[in-house]
């Protein structure tokens, strides 16, 4: 049994429906394994329980399908992200599934690369044989030669653990470009896995900080959940202030607008650090008690310590006393001497740190007034319900009905300390896990990084291709335009080898990676390589050897999160129909190449790495010596995980939901002990230590320089460009398309057709240019002196600064028809390497551009 819907899409709807399907198809229909196409003439309707597969949060859908083939999509009122809406790409993605264009056979390359490809047809046997043996060739030599680049990853278990450990790939990230320098900064200081959101059924005040409201996602998601969030709590009264250069859609649903100077957002967090300790909005009980506030520094900026434990001033018996004693009352301020030897708290350190930070200050440096800064302030303070508590599920728990929502503006060179201080903001007002406050993760979890990111050996070289443990980069994001550097110029970074096989999975480097020029270079270093994805994406124009056709929707994928941060929940993607043309589900896609690469079957093989991934035990544990269908792993994950039905459950109801997530599992105050003991680290020491060691190993100080136990302010390097270059360009995302993978989709390009530069009126005018006129926006490297251009149409927007012009990222494409014209990428002008990553590795999208008419 299907899930059915009935009285929908009847009569002349249901007709045309079925004629819009069979204007894309061959004329030979395919079939469901799920349910098996009946006569024309008597019409099978279904609806079809499934998830939204271009999207990022995967949101719940049905799918209407008519003999075997798919003519529509609704959203799946049970899912708790979407609760049976959809946004439209998940509307249009019909159009995608459906596309002419898609790759309909596997293709091996007829012509030499680094230009467009001409191509021949192959079987799955001769193309999954070259690739195996490409892959047997470079691991026999040296399995760092292989490299696994992932996109967007809907089933992690089977491709970025499974298959990297089986085949022992090195894998390159497409975080570095997303958000990766917050998530290293909560996982440092914090402990979850995530970036900056709100508890949005109890917040009464939030900054959206670079938090696109109208037109984005967020912190985990992409759209949807957050936004239906936020306006259930501004129903309740809760009150927001934007924080951007550029205002976006945000405007009806703010009741302030910060526009702040583009890669200044640690300087206004620093700001707002001292106005918060001016006025006494501190949570002092928070600070003592569960960060390392009260620890004692020495003059050396490291710890006191005794056998290895640190030290803080206990009030009681006017002595330094392990953090943990029993008994011990820490001074949260002070300065003491010890044995001659000078100590001051963590927090006394911080106070005086930021004292330099005045909203005066502030002022000159974001282009926002001081009056602002000191009201957000204020209201930050009064909103904090400082002292008060709230009773939920039984819990009597902290009430800081205060929190930031931040999520892409962490890609920027500050940005691993510009997420810090945001969070410093918020420890000062104890919000972090308490009800209302700041939120990183769905649930209270502590990610291993928080233990690794402190503890980090700095290693000599050789160094891997990302720079890992090394001297430039110790806390890694794994940053693939940055690995196009090294592999251009592989010595200076101390690398001895460069890869030679690369894996390219649903992604398409040349157009969504930054610095668009060095990935096309590095690519031609590469001497096999093989690319999993339904279209012929620009990189497998250029680049590819292989082209292996991924199946779109129509393909069993996950276990996927369903969690809309309240509700527990659990979904599979579920197959709506056959795959399309001769292309095939990435899971099948692994399993066929890893057997005839000899890495399927065994002890380290891809079902034992599988089987450790989905945590699968007896007797659901896949066998070692036999090749499952997809769909019996996901009945062995399904039933393991106690659903007595196994996949069978979700086939019918498309998602599981659990119930609503506890206080006990959702509040890090909730835990006992709060927080599991883990104290929050204000000041960070081992920052300090890598800065040292970085120093000592010879590496410059643009590498260093950031490393610094507080966040300390400094003009970006990108402020160096010569005053001829006077706009910062920034990049955003549309809610009409999702990264470079949709601007193809005629319902989704009707409402956006073209690139466009958003520039304030007065700034263009003043340069004698036209709301519509063509112009060449062009950019500077600070470091090297490298220029860039590119010829783009401007738009006319009041809801900009002037000193600020914007590029949507999601166009630059060139090989499917509908690309064509729609106008140039933004990452063709920003530049990688020095000076335009965060210390973290972490990419920024800032540049210095002059524009002028073409």
């Amino acid at each position: 049994m299907q899930t059915t819907r009935r009285g929908f899409l009847k009569g002349s709807a249901t007709v045309g429906g079925s004629l819009f399907a069979s204007r894309w198809l061959d004329d030979k229909p395919e079939t469901s394994a799920a349910a098996p196409a009946e006569a024309a003439t008597t019409p099978a309707e279904e609806w079809v329980p499934t998830t939204c597969w271009i999207g990022k949060q995967d949101c719940g859908m049905l799918a209407h399908r008519i003999n075997g083939r798919v003519v529509k999509f609704e959203g799946h009122p049970a899912h708790p992200r979407n609760l049976g809406t959809l946004c439209p790409k998940g509307v249009a993605q019909i159009m995608a599934v459906y596309d002419p264009n898609r790759v309909k056979t596997p293709l091996i390359r007829t012509n030499e690369k680094g230009v467009s490809g001409r191509w021949r047809q192959a079987s799955w046997d001769e193309a999954l044989a070259l690739v195996a043996e490409k892959i047997t060739e470079v691991r026999a030599r040296d399995p760092r030669l292989l490299v696994w680049q992932k996109g967007r990853s809907k089933a992690e278990a089977f491709y970025d653990n499974a298959f990297v450990k089986a085949s022992g790939a090195t894998k390159l990230h497409h975080g570095a470009f997303c958000s990766d320098a917050g998530y290293r900064a909560c996982e440092y200081t914090i402990g979850p896995h995530g970036v900056l959101h709100p508890d949005f059924r109890h917040t009464r005040y939030v900054l959206a900080w670079g938090w696109n409201i109208t037109n984005a996602g967020g912190n985990k998601l992409c759209w949807i959940t957050w936004p239906r969030q936020l306006i259930e709590a501004q129903e309740r009264g809760m009150k927001v202030v934007v924080i951007d250069p550029r205002l976006r859609g945000a405007g009806p649903f703010a009741d302030m607008w910060l526009p702040i100077r583009p890669g200044t957002d640690l300087a206004l967090a620093l700001a707002l650090c001292h106005a918060l300790l001016n006025q006494g909005s501190i949570d002092r009980d928070y600070l003592a008690k569960y960060t390392n506030a009260p620890f004692l520094v020495q003059e050396d900026g490291y710890f006191l310590r005794v056998d290895g434990k640190e030290q803080v001033w206990d009030q009681q018996t006017g002595s330094a006393r392990p953090y943990d004693a029993a008994g011990v009352a820490p001074a949260l301020e002070g300065d003491f001497a010890i044995a001659a030897t000078r100590v001051q708290t963590a927090f006394q350190l911080f106070k005086q740190h930021v004292a330099q930070y005045t909203p005066e200050w502030a002022a000159e440096v974001c282009g926002i007034p001081a009056e602002s800064i000191r009201r957000v302030a204020q209201e930050l303070g009064e909103n904090a319900m400082l002292g008060s508590t709230v009773v939920v599920d039984g819990v009597t728990l902290p009430y800081r009905p205060v929190a930031i929502s931040a999520y892409h503006v962490a890609q920027q060179e500050l940005g691993f300390q510009a997420v810090r201080a945001m969070l410093l903001v918020m420890m000062l007002l104890g919000s972090i896990e308490a009800v209302g406050g700041q939120r990183i993760d769905f649930t209270w979890k502590v990610h291993d990084n928080y233990q690794k990111l402190d503890h980090i050996t700095i290693q000599e070289p050789p160094y891997n291709l990302y720079l890992n443990h090394s001297k430039y980069f110790p806390i890694n994001s794994n940053n693939s335009s940055m690995v196009a550097k090294v592999m251009l110029n592989p010595e200076k970074y101390g690398v001895d080898y460069v890869p030679e096989v690369l894996i390219v999975h649903m992604s398409n480097p040349l157009v969504a990676f930054a610095s668009q020029p060095d990935m096309i270079a590095s690519y031609k270093k590469f001497k096999f390589v093989a690319v999993i994805d339904p279209w012929l994406s620009e990189t497998a124009d250029y680049f590819a050897d292989v082209v292996l056709p991924a199946a779109t929707i129509e393909k069993y994928e996950g276990p996927l999160g369903a969690t809309d941060q309240y509700t527990d929940a659990v979904a599979l993607r579920i197959p709506p129909m056959q795959p399309l043309f001769q292309s095939r589900g990435e899971i099948d896609i692994y399993m066929d190449l890893c057997e005839k690469a000899g890495l399927l079957y065994g002890k380290g093989g891809y079902l034992d790495e599988l089987n450790k991934a989905l945590k699968l035990k007896e007797p659901y544990a896949l066998p070692v010596d036999r090749k499952p269908t997809v769909r019996e792993i996901f009945d062995r994950w399904a039933k393991g995980a106690g659903i007595a039905e196994g996949v069978t459950y979700f086939e019918k109801q498309g998602v599981q939901v659990k119930g609503p997530v506890s206080a006990r599992k959702y509040y890090g105050y909730a835990q006992n002990p709060p927080f599991h003991g883990l104290r929050h680290r204000l000041y960070g020491e081992s920052l300090l230590r890598y800065r040292d060691e970085m120093r000592a190993r010879g590496a410059g100080e643009i590498y260093w320089q950031d490393y610094t136990p507080l966040p300390t302010w400094r003009q970006p390097t990108m402020d160096s460009s010569p005053p001829e270059y006077d706009l910062y360009l920034i990049s955003y995302k549309m809610i009409e398309f999702k990264q470079s993978r949709s601007t193809f989709i005629p319902l989704l390009a009707e409402l956006a057709p073209r690139q466009r530069l958003d520039i304030n009126p007065k700034t263009a005018r003043s340069r004698g240019i036209k709301d519509g006129d063509e112009v060449w926006v062009q950019s500077h490297n600070a470091v090297t002196g490298e220029t860039r251009r590119v010829r783009v149409q401007v738009h006319y927007t009041e809801a900009i600064r002037p000193d600020t012009v914007g590029m949507p990222h999601h166009y630059g494409g060139w090989t499917h028809p509908r690309s064509k014209g729609q106008g140039p990428t933004s990452n063709a002008l920003y530049f990688t390497g020095e000076g335009y990553v965060a210390n973290t590795a972490d990419q920024s999208f800032h540049v210095k551009v002059r524009v002028y008419k073409a």
